[in-house]
């Protein structure tokens, strides 16, 4: 968005005008060293959504092996991977292109797809960190509702589907307004390495 005045910006539309009547409309982003015809938008520009577009970074193949971030992430710092918190069969992890801000998964160490291939430990914690993430972003965010939930499978929306994980999104009244809805735009407030330490903490103590 642009700082500056609008009277200014109207100026400039008419700075360098062929003759003394021909006055131009107000001259947005496009006008001003953008490209394209000009149509009274103003956008926000993501660039950094691209890589998300074109898939980078996502496993070639199920093995955890195979460039599998999850498998990745537990050998970085909790900084660079951006994890929340740390058990014994299961970690938090921020959510990298999340849809709120505070968006975590819960996810288990070992690379399974699907839920019934969770061993006793695995699901006991990932329903213990579940509570714990609930716990933190109501503290932390002050959360009104979430959502909770698994997409199993490619056909069911699973983004890496070879490696299970839990989502956990918070919500708040009016969060989902016409950015979204008619834009496609989700405006995120806070950096994730912010969120990251806001949400490790207010994470429960075990």
């Amino acid at each position: 968005m642009s700082a500056e005045p609008e009277e200014s910006v109207v100026q400039q539309g008419r700075e360098g005008a062929s003759g003394a009547g021909d006055e131009r409309g107000p001259r947005l982003e496009e006008q001003r060293g953008g490209a394209g015809a000009p149509d009274n938008f103003q956008r926000l520009w993501t660039p950094h959504r691209m890589a998300y577009i074109k898939g980078e970074n996502k496993p070639t193949g199920a093995g955890s092996g195979d460039g599998c971030p999850f498998c990745e992430i537990p050998g970085m710092s909790d900084e660079d991977g951006l994890v929340v918190a740390r058990g014994g069969s299961v970690f938090a992890v921020l959510n990298l292109y999340p849809y709120n801000s505070g968006h975590l998964m819960v996810v288990p160490y070992r690379h399974v797809a699907d839920y019934t291939d969770l061993d006793e430990a695995e699901y006991l914690e990932l329903a213990v960190f579940t509570q714990r993430a609930l716990a933190a972003l109501r503290k932390a965010s002050g959360a009104q509702g979430f959502n909770v939930g698994m997409n199993l499978g490619l056909v069911a929306g699973a983004g890496i589907a070879a490696h299970l994980h839990q989502h956990v999104v918070p919500r708040w009244g009016g969060d989902t307004n016409f950015m979204p809805v008619v834009g496609h735009t989700k405006v995120l407030p806070q950096l994730l390495r912010d969120t990251r330490q806001l949400l490790a903490d207010a994470w429960p103590a075990s």
